[in-house]
């Protein structure tokens, strides 16, 4: 996590304890039916969860969890508002934009955290001998910007942007999820697809067992998206050991939250949030980016508000 969000958490951890505990009685345990929204099939969102669903129904006998497959972070949000889902998972620059009413929302989302999970990367994807280097050289390829209502075509969109192109007019968009993205590729219908999610994910795995591929560098748009779009964006580097020495690249990451509604009883966010960490173990078998679930940085949730059950487990937890 970069020093300025590490600080954020340890600042927002410190609020938290300064504001006492409510008591030490264990809420009452929820009962019921919880949906979960996810993402697309093949990426990280799906199987995360599917493991947290799962560990929903083993741990809490009395709810019954179900999963649903979505566009991604903004198709999540939107779900969330409806009331479709009680839980979901997000993108925080999707976030931002609910809370906000933003475009692509169409008025305010009631969404508080659970808690941040972990980190996103922009994955632009290429076969290996492409001549692609930059965004910029794009210009009139044919590229998945990612599934309807994903966070990927938001991030994705605002990359071309910034790069100074336009999805439509400069490149021929496609909006593909992921598992549609690398079959495209490999069958060579597209030139390239951009994909945010956490390291590694199962598509690009998969396809890489099928054909050599690399990521594409964001580095040289970086300080355009960040001064564009704020400090939610972080240059970060895809390490070599996840899809080989090519693709150790400099892009962007972007925090991951779990959240719901606002209005949600504090008595199931408690346990939600309780549940999350308890069963981080069973978490990781499902994606190993659970590992990186940790509680003293788990607060740091900017632009979202901490839901206040999930506010008195912090609180109680802290040794």
């Amino acid at each position: 996590m970069p020093v300025a969000r590490l600080l954020v958490a340890s600042i927002a951890l410190m609020v938290l304890l300064l504001a006492g505990c409510t008591g030490s009685d264990e809420p009452p345990r929820p009962s019921g039916e919880i949906s979960v929204a996810t993402g697309n099939r093949g990426g990280v969102y799906a199987e995360y969860g599917a493991g947290y669903a799962d560990l929903i129904e083993r741990r809490l006998p009395d709810v019954s969890a179900h999963v649903l497959h979505t566009g991604g972070s903004v198709d999540n949000l939107r779900r969330l508002g409806t009331g479709e889902a009680q839980v979901a998972l997000t993108l925080a620059d999707s976030a931002a934009d609910a809370i906000a009413g933003r475009a692509p929302f169409k008025g305010r989302v009631p969404v508080v955290a659970l808690a941040a999970l972990y980190d996103n990367y922009v994955q632009l994807v290429v076969p290996a001998d492409s001549p692609v280097r930059s965004v910029r050289e794009l210009r009139g390829r044919r590229v998945s910007v990612g599934a309807v209502g994903s966070g990927t075509a938001l991030q994705a969109e605002r990359i071309l942007k910034v790069a100074g192109l336009s999805p439509g007019k400069d490149v021929s968009a496609q909006r593909l999820d992921v598992r549609e993205s690398t079959g495209a590729l490999a069958a060579g219908r597209i030139d390239a697809f951009f994909w945010s999610g956490g390291l590694p994910t199962a598509a690009i795995t998969e396809l890489r067992r099928t054909m050599p591929i690399r990521l594409v560098g964001l580095g040289d748009v970086v300080d355009d998206l960040t001064g564009s779009y704020g400090e939610l964006y972080t240059e970060t580097t895809v390490p070599a050991v996840v899809y080989g020495p090519q693709s150790a690249v400099t892009t962007v990451s972007v925090p991951n939250f779990l959240v719901v509604r606002r209005d949600m009883p504090d008595a199931e966010a408690y346990w939600l949030t309780r549940l999350l960490f308890e069963g981080q173990s069973q978490l990781i078998r499902a994606h190993p980016e659970a590992r990186r679930l940790d509680r003293r940085t788990a607060i740091a949730t900017h632009p979202l508000d901490l839901h206040p059950g999930a506010a008195r487990w912090f609180r109680e937890s802290h040794p």
